[in-house]
């Protein structure tokens, strides 16, 4: 049986973890306009912890970077991707900036 303290230390450091994530990287099926950009981008624009929006069509991701200390749970990114007419492959928290994924995509093309 764990021991409250290791529990407790476990809950901070998952805290800890996501609200240190500053950008959320998402894989996405079905991107293939710009009107598919323009449509999620709309749709991640319109939550409150949305502080930018990066979509590139060839790759298939969409980054969002966060507002500080905040956060997007994966349900509502589904949600709104979804409701968007897309299906969510993967999403991944980071640390990355969206410049440097922007750059990162950019040098795969």
């Amino acid at each position: 049986m764990k021991s409250l303290k290791s529990i407790v230390f476990g809950l901070l450091l998952s805290v800890t973890t996501l609200a240190s994530a500053r950008t959320i990287e998402i894989d996405v099926n079905g991107l293939v306009c710009a009107f598919c950009a323009q449509g999620i981008e709309k749709a991640l624009k319109a939550l409150p912890a949305t502080q930018a929006v990066f979509v590139s069509l060839e790759d298939r991701i969409v980054a969002v970077e966060l507002k500080e200390n905040t956060d997007i749970d994966d349900a509502k990114l589904r949600k709104a991707i979804a409701d968007s007419g897309y299906t969510i492959v993967a999403i991944r928290r980071t640390d990355a900036s969206l410049d440097a994924i922007r750059k990162r995509v950019a040098a795969h093309e």
